[in-house]
């Protein structure tokens, strides 16, 4: 048992870090009535909360070399314990924003890398395979244990109890962590602020204009922003377009100064040769995919259960329970699975019952969302997340030596993290953006009288709230309508609900099928972790 006390207090944080997210998404609606917000601004501070990992998370490895690994662990928790806090006595979705999505984020930047670079240094051989397959688990556990968790707890105390109880569990990790090996020498080297400042910026463009995209439109642009009454549309395209190009120019210019610094002998954010290692580029990818396909899932599905459908937080775990049992289960098979079948053949085996639950999960959706095929596709859908939780860490981290596990475990924080953003960002703006569309053609074609005609068009210029379902007779009544014509509007908005939540579902359906495209490279044999090298770049052979 104490020798793994170490992944148990690594796995401590990792259950910290990823649990934040999947608690916030069933406290959504508890949320946006404590704080007087909307489900847009909470929307954002989800997005964030992983972008700012996502944004910074080669420099928390880059640290973790420099200070060392333990002591990057240390201050990381210390970081988060300080913004779990914060989030704890949130008056405002403000102070909300700042304690979570920012001082949690930067936290995590130095636990996450720091966690895998550490199970390298205490563990060998088998021991390591298992310490990462943990700790898999663990991130699957988290995930699914989440919604149950959050969801008890919103519903029977408060939400701001679970970031109470996250400051207790780092307080217990910081003082355990004396019994954490860290035998990796610190490396005297500098950090390129300039690559910092280039990725960051660059991610943050890509990932807020997709966010964006709900309200400004992917292209022909929507409901602008304005500057002297001015709308912003750059040549008569979308805001949204310009941001995801220039973020895109941004991450270019970040790659080719990596490759400038590596070639000059110095010291780059992260050695891009890397992405040359076929198994580790399928395994980031896949990675990403993954997490892109969990956040997604974790945000609508809870957004609809409790916006639309009115259900607590507790009532939404429920819901979601099938996932989280089976995501569990699964985690732990796929590691028993291991010692059979090749990590190529489990994860392709996942990929493939992911594809299958989403198009299960996409026939199934109906107003309740109470289908006996709704609770299989969410079962199957866990299961097949669980099978790639359990693989991909020790793929990634197999692939190279034991001198750049803390670059490729900041380049898994990267990819888990940029993931989740763009799940919630582009699945999120998906649902509103199609929510949006579809109320307002309906209402369009519609009999009711042309004054709420043109009122409605003119409020579906931008994204339009999401509310329950059971408020809209009132909002009709507040409004003038008449009963018939309240209840049509109702009709109206409920059909338009149960089809932005399948035109989302659609959009998993083709993540999943792309994913399937990215793992070509992952290894068709047990993975052995590759010698140490005497110096140098990684070779990518």
């Amino acid at each position: 048992m104490k020798k793994w006390l170490v992944v148990i207090i690594l796995g401590a944080a990792q259950f910290v870090m990823v649990l934040d997210g999947t608690v916030m998404n069933v406290s959504i609606s508890t949320v946006v009535v404590d704080l007087d917000t909307t489900v847009t601004a909470m929307q954002t501070a989800i997005t964030f909360y992983t972008l700012t990992m996502a944004a910074v998370m080669l420099l928390g490895a880059k640290l973790g070399d420099i200070w060392g690994r333990r002591r990057a662990f240390v201050i990381g928790s210390i970081i988060y314990a300080i913004g779990s806090l914060t989030t704890a006595f949130a008056p405002t979705i403000q102070v909300l924003f700042l304690g979570w999505s920012i001082i949690e984020g930067l936290g995590a930047v130095l636990v996450i890398p720091a966690i895998a670079a550490l199970i390298a240094d205490n563990y060998t051989g088998k021991e390591r395979i298992t310490a990462y397959a943990i700790i898999g688990a663990v991130s699957g556990a988290a995930v699914a244990a989440g919604p149950l968790i959050g969801g008890f707890v919103t519903t029977y105390f408060s939400w701001r109890y679970v970031f109470v109880a996250e400051v207790v569990i780092m307080a217990v990790v910081v003082l355990t962590s004396r019994l954490i090996t860290d035998s990796t020498p610190r490396q005297k080297i500098s950090i390129d602020l300039l690559s910092v400042l280039l990725s960051a910026s660059g991610l943050v463009f890509v990932v807020f204009g997709m966010l964006q995209s709900k309200t400004w439109g992917w292209i022909t642009p929507r409901d602008a922003p304005e500057i002297n009454g001015q709308e912003l549309t750059p040549l008569g395209v979308s805001l949204t377009s310009w941001f995801m190009v220039i973020g895109g120019i941004l991450l270019w210019a970040f790659q080719h100064r990596q490759s400038a610094l590596a070639a000059a002998g110095k010291s780059p954010l992260v050695h891009v040769s890397l992405f040359s290692i076929s198994s580790l580029r399928s395994g980031l990818s896949v990675l990403g995919s993954q997490y892109t396909i969990t956040a997604g899932l974790f945000f609508m599905v809870p957004v609809y259960l409790q916006m639309t459908l009115g259900l607590d937080a507790l009532e939404t775990g429920v819901r979601i329970f099938p996932l989280s049992i089976s995501l569990i289960l699964f985690s732990i098979v796929g590691t028993r699975l291991s010692r059979l079948w090749s990590p190529r053949r489990i994860v392709r085996s996942g990929q493939w019952i992911l594809v299958f639950s989403s198009i299960v999960l996409l026939g199934a959706v109906d107003f309740e969302l109470r289908s006996v095929a709704f609770g299989i596709g969410m079962f199957f859908a866990g299961a097949a997340l669980g099978l790639l939780a359990s693989q991909l860490g020790n793929v990634n981290m197999s692939s190279v030596t034991e001198k750049e596990t803390s670059e490729v475990g900041g380049l898994q924080g990267v990819f888990q993290n940029l993931g989740s953003s763009l799940g919630t960002a582009l699945i999120g703006s998906v649902l509103i953006g199609a929510l949006t569309t579809s109320f307002a053609t309906g209402v369009a074609s519609s009999e009711l009288p042309d004054d709420v005609k043109a009122a409605v068009t003119e409020q579906t210029q931008g994204a339009i709230p999401i509310v329950p379902v059971s408020s809209v007779a009132q909002i009709a009544e507040d409004a003038g309508l008449t009963d018939s014509e309240g209840e049509e509007l109702n009709k109206l908005y409920t059909e338009s609900q149960v089809s932005s939540l399948r035109t989302a579902f659609f959009g998993l359906v083709v993540i999943a099928l792309v994913s399937l495209l990215l793992s070509r490279g992952i290894p068709s044999v047990v993975p052995v972790r590759r010698r140490q090298r005497a110096s140098g770049p990684p070779s990518g052979k």
